[in-house]
């Protein structure tokens, strides 16, 4: 393709794009095809000679979009919201053109700087302490393994990296029965073992009870396990419960453990000053991540993560082969050394994009607008006779459950996720679900820029008529 052709298609796409972003509602927000159904209409083979572009994107519309579910759609309420702000999709086409790999300060001075500059940004726009430092790293999950790690390696002054595991003992990690699964992947991955993951039980608002963790560390000390990383959560996966940090914090000193807090989703919460008493006590944590990419209006993947020292990092990650050596030395930071990944994308730029056009009052009316849809909609469910709330829910998610009066308690999980899968079904709103207490939820989350009050208000008629059909049944 030359740079004419290049230049034409660019265009036709740019203006599809708008169109799409335009017309989200036509589309079902979660994707109908049946499992096979999109690898059936793929060639078995790659083609033997280039085809021409529109065809290409003809089999874009034909066969790849009827597969795709909608993430910025306004009926899009399951998961966790991934926006996709028009400034950061125009960030991203920038990014892709360049086309650089970010790995050092040299080999694209300009991407380090913005990305040190958008994470002291963050950091202001949080209220994080100014000795707090970071990096932008692919997803939550890759910070929280970078914590963990870091975690091992301070433990025993960084020799673990050469010297392996083995003569070390037993190491514990400790969370709330509510983390995300996040945590026991990182564990499994720097060798501290699943079984070895602590989940600590929760209070009566879902939040980890200190007390029960102190107990569980004396435990493992006098079993001679060394206790090693405490990973807090403020906006679980599940029903957004937000555990103690001061109390977590007070432990772990006590214990020179380090404390990592996974924030990946309300961590955007805390651009309202009104919910920044969800880090009160983190002079005592040490490192926190939270994802940008959920909630705060920019494109998958950028996640945000700090710690306090920083030292401590780079010890555990930073391999300098002769190839890698650079003369700017310390004067610069190379964020290769920052984590897992060597290669690294220019994530920087579409969060440099998203805080300068919305600005910090864009941002918290964002935030504001969907804390206060899903509050008001929490209310009415919770009126309604035949429904109920099952978690508290301070921010922009709540879970609640169908229950008609004289449905036999057994018989509500089958019904709740028979109606999930009508709403589902629809193709007009996207939810998922979750247990609590061993009862079957549905999660109701709020978070798309495309979503207004009377997308809220479709929804909640959606779900009251499809329940009141399964009954009629």
């Amino acid at each position: 393709m030359d740079n004419e052709e290049f230049r034409k298609q660019a265009h036709k796409l740019v203006d599809w794009m708008a169109d799409y972003l335009e017309n989200l509602e036509d589309y079902p927000v979660r994707s109908q095809a049946k499992p096979g159904e999109i690898l059936a209409q793929l060639p078995d083979g790659p083609p033997q000679s280039g085809e021409d572009m529109n065809r290409i994107f003809r089999d874009f519309q034909d066969i790849i979009l009827p597969g795709m579910t909608h993430w910025q759609h306004p009926g899009f309420m399951a998961y966790f919201p991934a926006n996709a702000s028009p400034p950061s999709v125009l960030a991203e086409m920038l990014t892709s053109a360049l086309a650089a790999q970010c790995m050092s300060w040299q080999t694209s001075p300009a991407a380090t700087e913005l990305e040190e500059r958008m994470m002291d940004w963050l950091r202001q726009l949080t209220g994080l302490p100014e000795e707090f430092v970071g990096c932008i790293q692919d997803t939550a999950s890759t910070a929280t393994l970078a914590a963990v790690l870091s975690a091992r390696e301070r433990r025993h002054q960084f020799s673990t990296n050469h010297s392996g595991l083995s003569i070390t003992g037993t190491h514990t990690t400790y969370a709330s029965a509510e983390v995300h699964s996040s945590a026991d992947k990182a564990v499994r991955i720097a060798g501290l073992g699943s079984d070895n993951l602590r989940k600590i039980s929760v209070d009566e608002n879902f939040a980890m009870c200190p007390g029960d963790l102190e107990n569980a560390i004396v435990s493992d000390l006098n079993a001679g396990c060394t206790p090693t990383c405490v990973i807090a959560t403020l906006g679980s996966t599940s029903l957004s419960a937000v555990d103690p940090l001061r109390r977590i914090g007070e432990i772990c000193r006590k214990y020179d453990i380090w404390l990592h807090v996974d924030a990946a989703w309300a961590g955007s919460a805390l651009v309202l000053p009104e919910f920044r008493w969800m880090i009160d006590g983190i002079e005592l944590v040490d490192s926190l991540v939270f994802n940008p990419h959920k909630w705060l209006l920019t494109q998958f993947d950028c996640s945000a993560f700090f710690v306090r020292d920083k030292e401590a990092l780079i010890r555990t990650f930073e391999i300098l082969p002769e190839y890698l050596k650079t003369k700017e030395g310390d004067r610069v930071n190379n964020y290769r050394d920052w984590g897992v990944q060597l290669g690294r994308r220019f994530r920087a730029l579409k969060l440099w994009f998203v805080i300068r056009s919305y600005g910090q009052a864009g941002l918290q009316a964002h935030l504001r607008k969907h804390i206060g849809f899903c509050q008001d909609l929490a209310e009415k469910v919770d009126r309604h006779p035949d429904f109920e709330l099952l978690a508290p829910h301070p921010l922009a998610l709540f879970c609640f459950r169908y229950r008609p009066a004289g449905t036999d308690e057994k018989a509500l999980d089958s019904l709740n996720e028979t109606l999930l899968e009508k709403i589902n079904d629809s193709g007009r709103l996207y939810l998922t679900q979750t247990r609590i207490g061993g009862r079957y939820a549905l999660r109701f989350v709020s978070g798309s820029p495309y979503t207004e009050q009377h997308h809220i208000d479709e929804a909640w008629s959606l779900i009251q008529n499809t329940a009141v059909k399964l009954i009629k049944r």
